[in-house]
């Protein structure tokens, strides 16, 4: 059995197929959150976990920033992953050599482009600007380097510009153009539309790269790919700068959903998160989609009883789909039927008049706002006046 419902407006919305391949940049952008640094030997492994998972390009840093960085880079670059290793570049040619020194496969090439960003950050003219991105792409090219050219704060550029600058890109010899939505302004229709636009513009593949300070980076990436855009960017868990990033896990969720995407191993989605959020320091919510504590945790007891049947009923896709484990959870909400199955698997085969006696207790204890253990539960029931059946093991 399939182990997700399909969405059955798919086929009514006339849902485009989509082309797509995966670019995270957690070990770049995501570290670039306050607070965030992750140790060489900790890049190498979430590297290894991004291969392991499918990604085609992982961003593994900003060699430019520091002689460690630099080594951390060329380790990845030196552990034979299928995955491209691509590095961010300014427009000048030194960062292009310190690309080189990693032996790396891409890198990014980036310039803001938006008057904020030239009049207040670079303090420079339009034409100044793309001159040394340009000139840096052309080096990059006769370097032997993939070339992606990104476009800062895209999404509040003139928009007549922003094509033009794509199209000269692809003239100098840029294998990508990236749309880069710096500080999340964009919405799923506006990010459908500019992909579109700027397809008809330029032969090379579009990428997306979206930032989360509305939340919606996921429908923003989305909205993208259905437009045309082929290389989507990711974090894993959305970590990133102000709001974050577009969440690895749940794009390639949506992916399989949404697209019939499966060729990413989402079995390791959930200890791909944890191992980031132990590394980072950044804990996800409880509620984060797809990788959060609750995303599989059922305490209504009209919920348990469902899905204790069949979990489909409150489950659009399986915990094991992306490598975690459903929780039952003890509390005001649960109902005779979740207590009688949670019993059961401590080890005990309590009647039902006994069922219903314990469950009075949860409801007393769970008065204190928190969820009641195991352990408590068993207490509870050794200080029933009841005669415990203990069934055959």
């Amino acid at each position: 059995m399939q182990d997700y419902s399909v969405n059955q407006f798919l086929e009514l919305a006339k849902t485009p197929k989509i082309d797509i391949e995966v670019c995270d940049v957690t070990l770049r952008d995501g570290e670039q959150m306050p607070g965030v640094v992750f140790r060489p030997d900790e890049k190498l492994d979430i590297a290894i976990r991004l291969n392991e998972l499918g990604v085609e390009i992982i961003e593994a840093g900003f060699p430019v920033v520091s002689e460690a960085e630099k080594r951390a880079v060329r380790d990845i670059s030196n552990l034979g992953l299928e995955s491209k290793i691509s590095v961010l570049s300014r427009s000048v040619p030194t960062d292009v050599d310190a690309a080189l020194d990693c032996d790396v496969d891409m890198v990014s090439v980036f310039i803001a482009t938006s008057e904020l960003h030239l009049k207040y950050k670079l303090h420079m003219s339009c034409q100044e600007a793309v001159k040394c991105a340009f000139e840096t792409v052309e080096y990059a090219k006769d370097h032997g380097l993939i070339v992606r050219f990104s476009a800062e704060d895209a999404t509040r550029t003139d928009f007549e510009l922003l094509k033009r600058l794509y199209k000269k890109a692809e003239e100098r010899g840029a294998d990508y153009v990236s749309i880069a939505d710096t500080v999340g302004i964009m919405n799923p229709r506006t990010a459908y539309y500019v992909v579109s636009e700027i397809k008809k513009e330029v032969d090379i593949p579009i990428c997306m790269h979206c930032h989360d300070d509305l939340g919606m980076a996921l429908a923003n990436t989305l909205a993208a790919a259905e437009a045309g855009a082929k290389q989507l960017h990711t974090t894993v868990n959305g970590i990133g700068e102000r709001s974050g990033n577009t969440p690895l896990e749940e794009l390639m969720v949506a992916l399989r959903v949404h697209y019939g995407v499966d060729r990413y191993d989402t079995t390791k989605l959930t200890p791909l998160s944890k191992l980031v959020q132990s590394y980072s320091g950044v804990i996800m919510p409880k509620n984060k989609a797809v990788v959060g504590e609750n995303a599989f945790a059922h305490e209504s007891g009209i919920h348990v009883a469902a899905v204790l049947e069949e979990p489909r009923t409150y489950e659009l896709y399986s915990p094991e789909m992306v490598g975690a484990a459903r929780r039952i959870i003890i509390g005001k909400h649960t109902g005779a039927r979740a207590l009688k199955y949670i019993t059961k698997k401590m080890g005990y085969d309590l009647k039902r008049d006994e069922i219903c006696l314990l469950a009075e207790k949860v409801k007393r204890c769970s008065e204190f706002k928190r969820p009641i253990s195991c352990d408590e539960l068993r207490k509870l029931i050794h200080d029933l006046d009841i005669e415990i059946v203990y069934p055959d093991l």
